[in-house]
């Protein structure tokens, strides 16, 4: 799957995905995919945070509505299906697209969240021998620490770290080596006005991102950021400013270990959203 091993691929709000008619998501996902762009993805956070519409049939409008694009769930929250009903899906997709689908994992918050993800995968695993076991897709996780990466590298193809600095990225490469993906989103908007681009990140840490127990805090004071650095850290989470100014981030992370770059703008609606790749394209070619 040489897609997801260069160049730049696109992270859609599902927000922005479940208030979109499905003939405009359709209508956009080929204009991406126009744009020259590798893959496309969208995530499935819990209800109490929104909403989604359900993963494998949003993707699955993605895949349909494309015809070179890798699709990738980004991620599939583990708490909204059992392990069999997730390998069912995944593999319906792989079988489908050949090539084109990554199932990304993540989602479980609670206690000894790792023990539950070991144990999820345990189960998906056990599904795979005997339903469509012939069907492959790479699988990655949503994993930021030393322990999570420890996952990866027993259970997975790579990592998807998400809202995170290039210093994750670099992290995450040292931790995985060079056999395991690091796909890295990167939340962007073009915009040079340092207080309105800020603000539009900050929308994102009222919705529990910045709590102070949430795993993305956690990490983000293993990365050294402190509580009060509220500013320092936006800055390096956001990508902002001009066209140059945004590619420059985004290659940072390429530079830093990342075999495949997603961006994610900030946006009122798709349209605006793919408005805003179209901009950017330009400065991602070469």
């Amino acid at each position: 799957m040489d897609a997801i091993r260069q160049g730049f691929g696109v992270w859609l709000s599902p927000q922005t995905l479940l208030k979109t008619p499905v003939v405009v998501q359709r209508e956009q996902f080929a204009r991406i995919e126009r744009l020259g762009y590798r893959s496309l993805w969208s995530g499935e956070p819990p209800g109490v945070h929104g909403g989604s519409r359900e993963a494998f049939t949003q993707h699955g409008i993605m895949l349909a509505a494309t015809e070179r694009l890798v699709v990738g769930t980004g991620i599939a929250n583990i708490v909204m299906r059992d392990p069999v009903a997730m390998h069912g899906g995944a593999a319906t997709l792989a079988e489908a697209y050949p090539d084109r689908f990554v199932l990304g994992l993540g989602g479980h918050s609670g206690p000894r969240p790792l023990t539950m993800l070991r144990e999820y995968l345990d189960a998906m695993d056990a599904a795979a021998g005997r339903l469509l076991p012939s069907v492959r897709y790479p699988r990655v996780l949503a994993a930021l620490g030393p322990k999570a990466h420890q996952v990866v590298d027993a259970r997975a193809d790579g990592a998807h770290p998400f809202l995170q600095p290039v210093r994750q990225t670099e992290i995450a490469r040292a931790s995985l080596g060079s056999g395991k993906l690091v796909i890295p989103q990167q939340t962007v908007v073009l915009e040079t006005d340092p207080d309105a681009a800020r603000g539009r990140l900050l929308a994102l840490f009222s919705r529990g991102v910045g709590d102070a127990q949430s795993s993305y805090r956690r990490n983000y004071r293993r990365l050294g950021y402190r509580d009060d650095e509220r500013e320092r850290l936006i800055d390096d989470l956001l990508a902002w400013g001009d066209g140059a100014a945004v590619a420059e981030r985004l290659r940072a992370h390429a530079d830093a270990g990342a075999d495949h770059v997603l961006v994610h703008p900030i946006a009122p609606d798709l349209v605006s959203t793919v408005d805003q790749l179209e901009r950017l394209a330009p400065f991602l070619k070469g």
